[in-house]
């Protein structure tokens, strides 16, 4: 069973990241995407195999009330209605396109559309939400979706299936209601500075094998000892 692991963006410098880890999810790709130059050193300096994954930019996502919003570099354009909530806006789709073109140069596994809790299950967010995946143009990249808020298991499922989605999620919070292919994101029990205990990534690693894939991705503040321990955990037989 393939087993990927690694963190949320580099909890510590690079080479060394490298030499113990063999994946990373990119975090700053949501809040502003970089120049593509910039994407391009990055996948220069990544020894092969080493795989990416980046989150979404949160102008697909997000509404434009976002705090995340306040580390947008870029001021945004007409209304900021337009924005977030995959609309069917301009605005969005632009967004999407550059998302893409930053995806096809870093060569990435995953694009990964994390939605804010207030993003509900209305039937407006989920017309949206299918017009957005029916609509772009797939690279070789596969996708997953994150939703957060009071999602119903029989709706995520029917999204997914008929959009190709990978179903995201904390496993401590939900299990996945896609099969196969697993995509956990950990968060920490409680919040951010929570430290998972050996049992519990034990138990993180026991879930993850009933998966034909999984892909492991640490996002507390010892994100960094957790997937190194975790890793070592289920590289035992």
């Amino acid at each position: 069973m393939p087993l990927i692991t690694g963190c949320c963006g580099f909890p510590v410098k690079k080479d060394l990241y490298y030499r113990h880890l063999h994946a990373v999810e990119v975090q700053r790709t949501f809040y502003n995407l970089p120049r593509l130059s910039t994407v391009e050193r990055w996948r220069s300096e990544a020894p092969p195999p080493f795989r990416f994954s980046m989150k979404a930019w949160q102008l697909i996502t997000h509404p434009a009330t976002s705090p995340t919003y306040r580390r947008l570099r870029t001021p945004l354009t007409g209304s900021k209605e337009a924005y977030g909530f995959f609309r069917p806006t301009e605005e969005v789709w632009k967004a999407w396109e550059a998302t893409r073109a930053v995806a096809d140069r870093l060569d990435v596994d995953w694009i990964i559309f994390q939605c804010p809790a207030s993003f509900r299950p209305t039937e407006e967010n989920v017309t949206n939400l299918r017009t957005f995946f029916s609509r772009i143009q797939r690279g070789k990249w596969r996708v997953g979706w994150e939703p957060r808020g009071p999602w119903p298991d029989d709706l995520v499922r029917e999204v997914c299936t008929e959009l190709d989605l990978v179903h995201v999620v904390d496993p401590f919070q939900r299990p996945p209601v896609t099969p196969d292919v697993a995509y956990f994101r950990l968060h920490g029990r409680g919040g951010y500075r929570y430290t998972y205990s050996e049992e519990e990534l034990a138990a993180l690693c026991a879930q993850a094998r009933e998966f034909e894939e999984a892909w492991v991705f640490f996002n507390n503040v010892a994100m960094w000892e957790n997937a190194r321990t975790f890793q070592t955990l289920c590289a035992s037989p």
